[in-house]
């Protein structure tokens, strides 16, 4: 098992009043799985993604990452665990915007201090049919190449697990059908893919479907 919570409590404080963004979740992910994470708008499903990529902690309840208690370690460890088990891709890409792709996928192995980055950064952008265009800046490059990128910056440190939040939000329906692809294809090698979509047609390139509802994991689907 790669994830396990259980009874996931988060709350947040708007004004005078406290907003409950999760209500009890109970959630296991086996390795190698790819599953969707859908709901609407305040439905918990961006808290849960935090929370499961050690961006946020729960107020109460437990999460296990590859057996390891993440609930309530304190900041320093968890960047620790999202450098070298964690990839994450963000729907506005988040690259930086006067390094070129090949230095953008460079820059997790370099803050982990890792060995051999120029090569790895290369492979990583190998895989995600990018081998064209490692010295152009994101400038240069389209909304879907871009996300291509992204892309191999999370895989490159060979992470445990990739979040998607919204992978697709900002492209066209023809580029976020490539960009599943490529998530499906790296998952098929074994790679554990969760994403997080309001979109039903990403949703069911995954195997397994979770739907949020006001903070509440409502309906399953899939194996």
């Amino acid at each position: 098992m790669i994830i396990q919570t259980q009874s996931l409590v988060k709350t947040y404080r708007l004004g005078d009043s406290r907003v409950l963004a999760l209500d009890g979740i109970d959630l296991q992910v086996e390795e190698g799985e790819i599953v969707a994470i859908s709901g609407s708008s305040g439905s918990g499903k961006s808290t849960l993604m935090h929370i499961l990529g050690c961006l946020d902690r729960p107020d109460s309840g437990t999460y296990l990452l590859a057996g390891e208690d993440v609930s309530t370690l304190f900041p320093n460890r968890l960047a620790e665990i999202r450098n070298h088990k964690i990839g994450f891709v963000f729907q506005n890409f988040n690259l930086l915007p006067r390094l070129s792709a090949l230095e953008n996928v460079e820059l997790p192995l370099l803050y982990a201090g890792a060995a051999e980055t120029k090569g790895r950064a290369e492979e990583a952008l190998r895989m995600v049919g990018l081998e064209d265009r490692m010295h152009h800046e994101p400038a240069q490059l389209s909304g879907g190449q871009r996300q291509r990128v992204a892309i191999a910056r999370a895989i490159v440190t060979n992470p445990a697990i990739v979040l998607a939040d919204e992978p697709t939000g900002n492209i066209d329906t023809k580029t976020g059908e490539e960009i599943m692809a490529i998530f499906e294809r790296l998952n098929s090698g074994g790679r554990t893919f969760i994403i997080v979509t309001h979109d039903p047609e990403i949703a069911n390139h995954c195997k397994r479907q979770i739907h949020i509802r006001d903070g509440k994991i409502v309906e399953q689907k899939g194996t």
